[in-house]
C-alpha cells in the first residue's frame, strides 16, 4: 500500500471511529436526558415553602447560643412535616439538650439555591452574626451541571466571609444524589460520581477557608440507600423527618465542637454519644 493510500485509509478509519464515538456520546446523552425527565415526573410537584425553624427556644432567661443555617432545600427542611423535624429543628433540640442554654436559630436557606446564591445568604446572616453557621449546599449544583471547581470556590468564598469575622462554620458536603430512588442507572451512577467529586472539592475549599466539614455521603449514603422508604419524604427526593434526624445527628457533634469555649464548658457528656429519638443506632 502506497503512503498516500495508507494515509487515506487511516483518515477514513479515524473519521468512522470519531463518528462512532460521537454517536455513542450522543446516545448516552439522550438516555440521561430521558431519565432526567422521567425522574422529575416520578418526583412530581413539590412543596415550595418548608416548615422553617426560626426563633428563640428553651429557657426564657439567659444568653442564647446563636445558630444559623444557610444553603438549599435540605438546609431549609423541605420534605419535613413539622419544623421540629427539619435540620434546624434537630440541631436546636440537640444544642438545647447538651448545653441547657437558650438557642436562637435563624434559617436563611432557600429552596433551589446553588453555591452561587450563598453570597446573599451570608450577607443576611452577618446582619446579626451567630456563633455557628451550618451550610448544606451542592445538590442543585450537581443537577444544574455547575463545574465542581466553580461551586467549590463559591462555597469557599462564603466560608471565608464568615470565618474572617469570627463566625465558626460547619459544612455538610454534597449528599449522594445516587441514593434517590426515582433516578435509575445509568443516571444514578453519573449522579453519584458527580456528587462525590463535588463533595471532595467542597471539603478542600471549606477547610481551606477555616470550616469544619462533615461528609454526608460517607456517613449517610449507604443508610439512605438501604432505608429509602423511611428516610425520604413522599416526593422521594428530599429527606423525611426521620431522614433529617439522621442528618442532624451526623452534624451535631461538629456544631457542638465549634461552639464558643464559654458554652462548651457547660456541655454534659461525650459529644459523639448524642443521639436523636427515633434515629437509627
Amino acid at each position: 500500500m502506497s503512503p498516500a493510500v495508507s494515509r487515506h485509509s487511516a483518515a477514513r478509519g479515524a473519521a468512522w471511529g470519531g463518528g462512532g464515538l460521537a454517536g455513542s456520546v450522543a446516545a448516552m446523552a439522550g438516555v440521561l436526558l430521558a431519565q432526567g425527565r422521567l425522574a422529575r415526573h416520578r418526583i412530581g410537584p413539590q412543596r415550595i415553602v418548608p416548615p422553617y425553624q426560626d426563633g428563640r427556644f428553651g429557657p426564657r432567661i439567659g444568653r442564647s447560643v446563636r445558630l444559623a443555617i444557610i444553603g438549599d432545600s435540605v438546609a431549609a427542611g423541605l420534605g419535613a412535616d413539622v419544623a421540629a423535624d427539619t435540620l434546624a429543628g434537630v440541631l436546636v433540640a440537640g444544642v438545647l439538650a447538651e448545653t441547657t442554654r437558650p438557642v436562637t436559630m435563624t434559617n436563611h436557606a432557600v429552596v433551589g439555591a446553588r453555591s452561587m446564591h450563598l453570597e446573599g445568604q451570608v450577607s443576611r446572616c452577618l446582619s446579626a452574626p451567630p456563633h455557628v453557621v451550618v451550610i448544606v449546599i451542592g445538590a442543585n449544583d450537581v443537577t444544574h451541571l455547575v463545574r465542581h471547581s466553580v461551586a467549590a470556590e463559591q462555597l469557599g468564598t462564603a466560608v471565608m466571609r464568615l470565618t474572617s469575622v469570627g463566625v465558626r462554620v460547619v459544612v455538610g458536603t454534597c449528599p449522594d444524589l445516587g441514593t434517590i430512588r426515582p433516578v435509575g442507572p445509568p443516571l444514578r451512577w453519573v449522579a453519584r460520581s458527580m456528587s462525590r467529586l463535588l463533595a471532595a472539592e467542597q471539603r478542600a475549599a471549606a477547610e481551606g477557608a477555616g470550616a469544619r466539614t462533615v461528609s454526608l455521603i460517607d456517613l449517610l449514603g449507604p443508610e439512605f440507600t438501604a432505608n429509602a422508604d423511611t428516610l425520604f419524604a413522599n416526593d422521594r427526593f428530599h429527606p423525611s423527618g426521620l431522614g433529617y434526624r439522621r442528618i442532624g445527628a451526623s452534624l451535631l457533634p461538629a456544631v457542638l465542637a465549634e461552639l464558643p469555649s464559654s458554652v462548651q464548658r457547660r456541655i454534659r457528656g461525650d459529644l459523639v454519644l448524642f443521639t436523636v429519638p427515633g434515629a437509627a443506632q
